[in-house]
């Protein structure tokens, strides 16, 4: 170990009792609840990001495919033929977990004493239950195996207790066209996904229903949903299905075309991020400052010595930077150890609640980004390093012979 290492070491750990010690470990502890700070921030935001994310394309996909029909409602589509080159040989393509077919039927339910209106999301037997069985608070999944069309209907809670029904009770569903006409199918289960946006809405109904009510033939669907292997290749997975998969009669977008108002929201988290990250690197940074000032001060004799002794100014300064680089490691093993016990609290635990018709989720959720945090790490390190080379020229202020004088 060289003679600059010796003395930072000496520094740091040697001053224990007096004032610059003492402001140093405010400072570390200053740095480690700043680090803290920033892996719990980051986990929150991106744990907030997938599982809000992942809630939103579970429900209608990544991609859907559709009639190119500007005359009608989204959610009364023309009806197109399920006879595609891409159907269902889609899904054997990289990158394309699954695709299944849709239909939307717009209709007021209505009770004894109240209506509401609801739009009926017409689903096969390849429909995945692999994201609803999640939800699912009370009673079953629709049985859309048989030949017989089944007259069963999913609803979410919302519908329900706006309407006071309950699994095993039957809806009236009144459909505005001509001639008018009305379904009274059985509630079999009730679902609730905490998107308010579409809990409010849709209820999930068999797709031979939605045909016949709409005069449809029996190979005529909406359209269909596409499912991605991994949402990050959502802009080019949707370029390449409306370029190569789909004809050009037809309209492909994504989620976040259709809906971008909830996506727009969530970039906004990043910023937010972003800001407390700065915030949290400034308050580490005017900390460690303030106890390099100090502690120079507080070492104005020493630095004399060495000087007298032939050490240049970098060589003394050298000393100061190490010393503040132990600081600022110790700082940062107190808040990687407090930052990751609070998200296996959370995790554990779930003591952070959220209003789920703000936020979609009723509770906080955790996701660890081991690269982000060691990036984290370093990028806290390096800044507070350059950032320290600033005070650390007050070393080359300091004369020898003041310094040994007035010892």
């Amino acid at each position: 170990m060289n003679i600059t290492r010796f003395i930072a070491r000496r520094i740091a750990f040697g001053s224990g009792k007096s004032f610059s010690g003492f402001i140093l470990k405010i400072a570390a502890v200053a740095v480690g609840l700043s680090m803290c700070v920033m892996i719990v921030t980051n986990a929150l935001v991106s744990g907030f990001q997938e599982e809000v994310s992942r809630k939103l394309f579970g429900f209608m996909g990544h991609i859907q495919i559709s009639s190119f029909d500007g005359n009608r409602s989204f959610e009364d589509l023309s009806p197109i033929n399920i006879k595609q080159d891409f159907y269902p040989s889609l899904d054997t393509v990289t990158g394309i977990s699954r695709i299944q077919v849709y239909a939307r039927k717009p209709g007021i339910v209505t009770t004894d004493t109240d209506f509401e209106g609801i739009v009926l999301k017409g689903i096969d037997h390849n429909f995945d239950w692999s994201f609803f069985e999640q939800y699912l608070v009370d009673g079953r999944a629709l049985e859309l195996g048989g030949e017989k069309k089944a007259n069963e209907v999913l609803i979410s809670r919302t519908t329900a207790n706006r309407l006071g029904l309950k699994v095993g009770d039957k809806m009236t569903i009144r459909f505005l066209q001509k001639p008018p006409r009305a379904r009274r199918p059985e509630i079999v289960g009730i679902y609730n996904t905490g998107l308010e946006e579409y809990d409010e809405v849709y209820a999930l109904y068999d797709i031979r229903n939605i045909r016949k009510l709409n005069d449809w033939e029996e190979d005529e669907v909406g359209g269909f949903e596409v499912f991605l292997d991994d949402v990050r290749d959502l802009d080019q997975m949707s370029e390449d299905v409306y370029y190569r998969y789909v004809p050009h009669d037809l309209l492909s977008r994504n989620l976040k075309e259709i809906n971008p108002n909830v996506f727009e929201w969530l970039a906004l988290q990043d910023i937010n991020e972003w800001v407390i990250l700065v915030l949290l690197t400034m308050i580490a940074i005017i900390n460690m400052i303030t106890a390099l000032l100090i502690l120079i001060l507080d070492r104005t004799n020493m630095i004399g010595i060495l000087k007298a002794l032939g050490a240049n100014n970098w060589q003394v300064r050298k000393i100061f930077l190490y010393n503040a680089a132990i600081i600022i490691g110790l700082g940062l093993l107190l808040g990687n150890a407090l930052g990751l016990g609070l998200c296996w609290l959370q995790q554990t635990f779930e003591f952070i609640r959220l209003p789920e018709d703000s936020y979609y989720i009723s509770v906080a959720p955790i996701k660890l980004n081991w690269i982000t945090i060691v990036l984290l790490n370093l990028a806290t390190m390096g800044v507070c390093l350059l950032a320290l080379m600033i005070p650390s020229i007050l070393v080359t202020r300091i004369k020898p012979i003041t310094a040994i004088r007035f010892r």
